[in-house]
């Protein structure tokens, strides 16, 4: 049995609270011009409408928002109370398919099979043990049910988090690369349906169309992959 360190999810916490406002004022324009633009119209070529979703690491809830203004159920979860405080702001009263809660992904407040389908946007990183953040993640949708989650690619400025690791300190994030994710989800017997490449600004795509998808992903700032429970 791995035994996960008691204090890397409260660091997390604390460092999320600390960043909330940046993250705050810089969220809608990630979302609606930036590196996550192409990822709710990812998200809607696959999931089918009015599903229940759950949003992991929603941040300010922005995404969530956005996926709600599409028409779907949504559920927005965060480490961060600062985070939790910042969505529960964005809600009126007519807001009753948007919901936000703050909780630990190694640990969600839900049943079995509850959600049709997820998003998890950079989230898994900052589990210390992620194969157990992605178990919880599987235990919460149904079977047949749909997974959209973002890694951060090798070219991500945010993978400096983990740095200091080389010199031997504390980190509380895992640079984990998409051939990595790719990997732990094969073992886990999950079908990837589709992968989305989101690079930095001044890459051409068309140089990069005919690579294959380990060279595409060793581009990437981000790659999100869509990811099939078996029934």
């Amino acid at each position: 049995m791995i035994v996960v360190k008691s204090n890397w999810h409260s660091d997390a916490r604390e460092k999320w609270n600390e960043r909330a406002s940046f993250w705050h004022a810089n969220s809608q324009e990630m979302w609606d011009n930036g590196s996550r633009k192409s990822i709710v119209p990812f998200f809607k070529k696959h999931v089918p409408d009015e599903s229940k979703v759950l949003d992991l690491g929603c941040g300010d809830g922005y995404g969530s928002y956005k996926l709600w203004r599409e028409g779907y159920d949504v559920k927005g979860v965060d480490l961060s109370d600062e985070m939790v405080r910042l969505c529960q702001q964005r809600q009126t009263d007519d807001m009753e398919r948007l919901q936000f809660l703050q909780a630990d992904m190694l640990d969600l407040p839900f049943n079995e099979n509850e959600f049709d389908a997820l998003m998890a946007i950079n989230a898994l990183e900052w589990a210390e043990v992620p194969i157990q953040a992605l178990e919880e993640l599987i235990r919460v949708i149904k079977p047949g049910g749909f997974m959209c989650i973002g890694v951060l690619g090798p070219t991500a400025a945010p993978r400096v988090n983990s740095y200091q690791r080389l010199y031997g300190e504390n980190v509380i994030m895992n640079t984990m690369m998409p051939w990595e994710f790719t990997k732990i989800v094969e073992e886990q017997e999950l079908e990837v349906l589709d992968q989305e490449y989101v690079f930095k600004r001044g890459v051409d795509e068309k140089h990069i169309s005919s690579l294959p998808v380990e060279l595409r992903q060793a581009l990437t700032f981000i790659t999100v992959f869509m990811i099939k429970k078996s029934l």
